[in-house]
């Protein structure tokens, strides 16, 4: 199993406490496909919607692959359906109505030649935890400077 990281959302991780990770597939059109392999993705602003018992990405943008003509286009910004076990969806969907996550992603990447989204039931940090956070990482920092002196 070999993978590779095409686009990883390093501001999840700053703004969320991260609970569980999940791997979900990922239906994509043939275009989109291309352009995630050239690495044309931005998951900045993306999260997941629960409609009908599906799980949905929204605000993932896929930049439009230059080798594919104007009829097989994708639209950049569209909703794409994610691929979970039906018991997974519904364990994330009632986490995300009752209890006051989220749900984020946090990266995308190929594996055996198939498009993954790790995604990733999240809890909102409060700006006390972050600059908390910010303050650990700092310190952290600094005893590796003074034990590499």
């Amino acid at each position: 199993m070999n993978n590779k990281d095409i686009s990883v959302n390093k501001k999840a991780f700053h703004d969320y406490e991260i609970e569980d990770r999940y791997e979900a597939g990922l239906s994509l059109l043939g275009s989109e496909i291309k352009s995630i392999r050239k690495g044309k993705v931005q998951l900045k602003q993306a999260y997941i919607s629960f409609i009908n018992q599906e799980a949905f990405i929204k605000g993932m943008n896929i930049s439009r692959c230059e080798t594919a003509g104007n009829y097989f286009q994708h639209d950049e910004e569209r909703d794409r359906r994610l691929l979970l076990h039906k018991r997974e969806i519904v364990k994330l969907a009632s986490k995300v109505k009752i209890q006051g996550y989220t749900c984020i992603p946090l990266k995308l990447y190929l594996k055996d030649g198939k498009a993954k989204l790790e995604i990733a039931l999240a809890k909102g940090k409060s700006l006390h935890d972050k600059r908390n956070d910010e303050k650990i990482k700092s310190m952290e920092r600094a005893a590796r400077q003074a034990m590499k002196r």
